[in-house]
């Protein structure tokens, strides 16, 4: 009976493997485990723990056995490991997230090349498809298409899916265009703080769109005749507002100029891909935009983002933190420049590759070899700017960084109101870090990390923070409930231990 059970869990197991189009080898380095280790549990002759086969449905993003509703994800860490070798950056989340919007954009097919295998690309595609669009992934698994119908069913939109991120806001924007009226759930996503749809509307105001927040949904209505006049000012300069009105101008059928916009990098991805949808647009890169639109869009669009300036800044962290030689490659440079020239003040030793472009035509790499460094505390305190300033997602690294440090050194997060918070966890694993406000923490290094078990703050950059401080702690940490961390990053446990991080995923069963 026991073989019998071993061998239908080995083919369950082939199947979900196969179904990702991965290898016996890419489970195996997943798992940290050997290619005829995997090849023997795929035979039934292996026995498995409940702890392995929940560590490989995570790997595959696959519930392989369900003996009870499945509970939250936790990763257990061994820390005090240097780690090694190079590595390659994925492709940008928060420019995954906004294409998927804007695919909403076009009637014909788009196919998105190598995008973000993350838990919030996920949320993004149950609404696509919950409305009736069909998404089919090809090849490897890495490239989505998109097929739109006819006519879009908001009324059969899920809502738990469209709750558990803020990037639903995003189709306003697209959604203008193609119905009189609609609702859209309230946002979620981390917990940052208030964040107000003010900006949004104030957008998409000058296209005729009005919103009403009632009963947990945004309400919007559209006078179609109604389009800009003038150029639109955005009262603040965000990303995913300045998105939202790109999209919009995109088919509003005229010139739209759009000013006090973010040149960040996920904007010019979304530039970028609207380029390849026939819009002509002007400033790429600046504050001041200007669309051509074109009322209507029905093209095949093949288009592959860039990779992701943050996560880079992730692994040049995990680097800096356990004092190891790593090379990152595929580090999108002119997005990381304001964050290398302070770490260069603070004294990291590292080199930079030529540069060399992105599969999208425009976006500058490098590839970045960082080695230990004996670090000080920079000359001022250290806060972001909108780019090309430090990015506001980039600045919890430099709590990490600065615990390292020889000295003092201030964090000031005065764009969320509460994210600074977070960053003191790292107390539990032996940083001096001290809140002075809800926007300033002062951190006092160098740091002997120690290992804790630690429930992973709710916002998705100090959550990253805490789990690499985690790999420079020695013994043994836990943390707790990460699927903040999975709506960001693909894989990132399996990815840091091919570095020589010990790394495992586990459930409480």
């Amino acid at each position: 009976m026991a073989e019998d059970y071993r061998s239908r869990i080995g083919r369950l197991i082939r199947d979900s493997r196969q179904h990702r189009g991965w290898t016996q080898s890419q489970l195996a380095d997943a798992l940290g485990s050997s290619q005829s280790a995997v090849n023997r549990i795929e035979h039934g002759q292996q026995n498995l723990s409940l702890e392995m086969i929940a560590r490989i449905g995570e790997a595959l993003d696959k519930e392989i056995v369900s003996l009870a509703p499945t509970g939250p994800s936790h990763l257990r860490v061994t820390g005090g490991q240097q780690l090694s070798g190079s590595i390659d950056v994925k492709s940008s989340k928060n420019a995954s997230v906004a294409l998927l919007c804007a695919s909403l954009l076009n009637k014909g097919r788009t196919v998105l090349r190598g995008i973000a295998r993350i838990e919030e690309v996920n949320r993004i595609i149950e609404v696509l498809e919950s409305i009736g669009i069909r998404t089919r992934w090809l090849g490897d698994r890495r490239d989505l298409e998109i097929t739109p119908p006819e006519r879009l069913d908001l009324d059969s939109m899920d809502v738990e899916a469209a709750r558990r991120t803020r990037s639903v806001i995003m189709f306003l924007g697209p959604l203008l265009h193609r119905e009189e009226s609609f609702k859209l759930p309230y946002a979620g996503g981390c917990n940052l703080g208030t964040r107000t749809v003010e900006p949004h509307m104030s957008a998409l105001r000058p296209f005729g769109l009005e919103l009403k927040a009632t009963g947990g949904y945004y309400h919007a209505e559209r006078d179609q005749v109604t389009s800009p006049t003038r150029p639109i000012v955005l009262i603040e300069r965000g990303d995913t507002v300045t998105e939202n009105a790109l999209m919009a101008a995109a088919r509003n059928d005229g010139v739209t100029v759009i000013r006090n916009a973010s040149p960040n990098y996920m904007v010019q991805d979304l530039c970028f891909f609207l380029t390849r949808l026939g819009v002509k647009i002007e400033g790429i890169g600046t504050t001041t935009l200007t669309v051509h639109g074109k009322a209507d869009i029905d093209c095949d669009v093949d288009y592959s983002p860039s990779e992701d300036p943050i996560e880079a800044m992730s692994l040049l962290s995990a680097a800096i933190v356990t004092s190891s030689e790593i090379t990152v490659r595929r580090a999108p440079i002119e997005f990381l420049e304001i964050e290398l020239a302070l770490l260069e003040e603070m004294g990291l030793d590292y080199d930079r590759s030529a540069e060399y472009v992105a599969a999208n035509g425009k976006t500058r790499l490098v590839d970045l070899t960082v080695r230990p460094s004996m670090l000080r505390p920079p000359r001022d305190k250290i806060h972001p700017m909108p780019f090309p300033g430090l990015n506001i997602d980039n600045l919890p690294f430099f709590a990490l960084i600065a615990a390292t440090a020889h000295g003092q050194t201030m964090i000031h997060d005065w764009v969320y109101e509460n994210r600074a918070i977070y960053l003191t966890e790292l107390t539990k694993l032996g940083a001096g870090v001290t809140l002075l406000d809800p926007h300033r923490v002062l951190v006092e290094g160098p740091t002997r990390w120690s290992g804790t078990e630690v429930i992973c703050p709710p916002a998705l950059r100090p959550a990253v923070v805490v789990l690499l401080a985690m790999l420079a702690a020695r013994g043994t940490s836990v943390l707790r409930n990460v699927y903040v961390i999975n709506r960001g990053y693909e894989d990132l446990a399996a990815r840091l231990s091919v570095l020589g991080a010990r790394i495992e995923a586990f459930r409480d069963i």
